[in-house]
């Protein structure tokens, strides 16, 4: 208990500063809205002008585009992006950053057991990002009743902003793997940064292409396939599943057996 409250009062500026950030770039797109359905001919127009595959990669859609879902799914891509980030920061700083700070000594001296610490470290992260999309959805539908006088599905519009968290839990998984298997990241924001784009610009090139969107995080959760089925894709869905648990899984194992640098 010790070390979950040590770790989450560790994370709470940054997980503060995080939801301001995520809350902020909603409102950003949001505050847009307006603006483009006054006139709707002249921006679809300069839309077509860009090529599909671009604008599949930002998640825009022009048959639902002027719709407060639609737009609204421009927005998110750009959430999720910083919330992968986030994510990906918890989950390599989780192990690493005992190295790094020279503390594992003291931290393994303790009564606890490996697989202890790794997991109370880990609910820190996730009771995190759970706070971060807890206050993140709830400003968000804020937001959209603010902006657009419309109706809309309250529960597609849960399903689009929970796509947010489900990213970051795989970004969460990766970080932690990564965190245990380098022996010392001297940066965790560089590792984080290159790891996440990577993957980013990796599903903006798979767009169109079913099988290459396994290899994105990005590409799992498809906003137009929500928006018409109110659901996600279930091989995706399990694709993710499938990457989360078997990270996890080899983290506790390989922090379990590794040897820890300590002073």
């Amino acid at each position: 208990m010790n070390i979950l409250l040590h770790e989450l009062r560790a994370y709470r500026k940054s997980t503060i500063i995080w939801t301001i950030s995520l809350v902020g770039i909603a409102a950003l797109f949001m505050s847009f809205f307006p603006s483009f359905t006054k006139d709707t001919e002249e921006f679809t127009k300069l839309l077509e002008g860009y090529p599909a595959a671009l604008r599949e990669a930002f998640g825009i859609n022009l048959e639902n585009f002027f719709s407060i879902l639609g737009f609204y799914c421009y927005g998110l891509s750009f959430v999720t992006l910083c919330g992968s980030i986030q994510a990906m920061n918890l989950g390599t700083s989780i192990v690493s950053k005992e190295v790094r700070e020279k503390t594992a000594d003291f931290l393994l001296t303790k009564p606890v057991t490996r697989t202890i610490v790794l997991s109370n470290k880990l609910l820190a992260a996730l009771i995190s990002i759970i706070l971060t999309n807890i206050i993140y959805i709830g400003a968000a539908i804020l937001l959209a009743f603010q902006v657009t006088t419309e109706d809309f599905s309250i529960e597609t519009f849960i399903l689009l902003s929970l796509t947010v968290f489900l990213v970051q839990l795989i970004f969460l998984a990766i970080g932690i793997f990564i965190s245990v298997v380098v022996p010392k990241i001297k940066s965790v924001l560089t590792v984080s940064l290159a790891t996440v784009f990577a993957f980013y610009f990796l599903g903006m090139f798979s767009s169109g292409d079913e099988g290459k969107r396994y290899l994105s995080p990005f590409k799992y959760f498809d906003t137009a396939y929500i928006m018409d089925n109110s659901g996600y894709e279930a091989s995706f869905l399990a694709a993710g599943a499938v990457v989360i648990v078997t990270a996890i899984v080899a983290s506790y194992y390989i922090y379990a057996k590794k040897d820890i640098h300590c002073v």
